[in-house]
């Protein structure tokens, strides 16, 4: 088989999305959801391979800045748009265009790289780790109760057009953002995305709604939802599809929360992700009748270790020796001396002797804070080499808040 691989030509973006369509089962996107993907797409940081005329791989990357622990922004390549054509795959195509992305992330600077992945087996082989989850829960609103934090009732609720409301919301959410590791600092043109509301996509429900919560005239939260009506002989047992809530403080958020469990002719809240640490869960009277679960949300690739790990803060001192391994980005291989603590770090080549040993698949799970190095110690993942070093890691590498992936991309 001879195939080409390149860089995506702006003229071959139909092909070459069409490719990723067929890809994921081959049903179209919507008109409007297909003209965001196509506005959005970096054209020089999208490959395709292509077989004669045929167009068998694509992959692509955005430019992104991720909050991290400590809350830096740091620059990110967000993999994204990753399929291989059924009747080509087992043919290497995916792993040349891994290779090309990243010895592409690195030359552009950028320390990490993260992605959602449509089965999480697929990219460990390519160094990603699953650095941050999220949560699945349908609160049944018939059944629990909400005790929400004094003030509340002071937060005033305002119904806003979604679309005429977007500086209010981009604004509260660019300061959630350095908050919460794993948050994608949004770029222009990304703030149409929680717009996306294709009418086939909804399933009969409403198109989508929005409440502001205020406090003496500033906007300090918001929400993002849906409404499905839907009734029984005993009458009605609606859902309301939360899409979007953000909130600065947690009366704030707190009051969101009452008024979603309250909408008229509901019977139910259902969350397709919020972070595993929400505040929601605390509020509830009956965890069990709201049924949580939890999926893999960011996988996070360490491509430059010395660089990534200076990027972030750490919640106590540390001073450790990595022996890390990397087979595929082989630059990466070897020792790494850490030092560093709340204020700052250094990350640099050493022939100390390692104390903990690892690969940069582990690194990138533990690197938001979410997952602990002592947890995947557990599961033989990581080796500790020296006694106490393992404890001292982990410690340092937590986070008090845990990273969540707010949107896909």
């Amino acid at each position: 088989m001879t195939t080409e691989l390149r860089v995506l030509d702006p003229g071959e973006w139909d092909d070459w999305y069409g490719t990723l369509e067929l890809a994921f089962g081959g049903v179209p996107d919507a008109p409007e959801e297909r003209r965001l993907w196509r506005e959005l797409t970096e054209h020089d940081r999208s490959i395709g391979v292509w077989d004669g005329e045929r167009c068998v791989g694509t992959a692509g990357a955005f430019t992104f800045r991720l909050s991290v622990p400590g809350g830096a922004i740091v620059p990110t390549a967000g993999v994204t748009m990753v399929g291989v054509a059924a009747t080509h795959r087992r043919r290497g195509i995916l792993t040349s265009m891994m290779r090309r992305q990243l010895d592409d992330v690195r030359a552009g600077g950028e320390p990490l790289a993260v992605l959602t992945a449509s089965e999480p087996e697929i990219y460990g082989r390519f160094g990603y780790g699953i650095g941050a989850y999220a949560t699945r829960a349908v609160i049944d609103t018939t059944r629990v109760r909400l005790s929400v934090p004094d003030g509340t009732d002071e937060v005033v609720l305002r119904q806003a057009d979604p679309a005429k409301s977007t500086a209010e919301r981009e604004a509260v959410y660019a300061r959630r953002v350095p908050a919460r590791p794993g948050m994608p600092a949004r770029q222009p043109g990304w703030e149409r995305l929680p717009l996306l509301d294709p009418e086939g996509e909804r399933g009969g429900a409403s198109p989508r709604q929005c409440v502001l919560a205020e406090r003496d005239g500033e906007v300090v939260g918001y929400a993002l939802y849906a409404v499905k009506p839907e009734w029984s002989y005993t009458g009605a047992e609606g859902s309301v599809l939360l899409k979007d809530l953000e909130a600065l403080d947690p009366v704030a958020e707190a009051a969101l929360w009452r008024f979603l469990c309250s909408i008229d002719l509901t019977s139910s809240v259902r969350i397709h992700s919020r972070p595993v640490d929400d505040g929601w869960q605390h509020l509830v009277s009956d965890i069990r009748r709201c049924a949580p679960t939890q999926r893999d949300g960011l996988h996070v690739r360490l491509v430059d270790v010395g660089a990534a790990l200076e990027a972030r803060r750490y919640q106590a001192p540390v001073d450790v020796v990595f022996e890390v391994a990397d087979a595929f980005c082989p630059w990466n291989e070897g020792r790494w001396r850490l030092t560093g603590g709340r204020e700052g770090a250094r990350c640099t080549r050493t022939e100390e002797a390692a104390e903990l040993a690892l690969s940069v698949r582990e690194l990138g799970a533990a690197y938001l804070g979410g997952v602990s190095l002592t947890s995947l110690a557990a599961a033989g993942r990581v080796r500790e080499l020296r006694a106490g070093a393992l404890l001292e890691a982990s410690v340092a590498f937590g986070s008090p808040v845990a990273p969540w992936l707010p949107h896909g991309f």
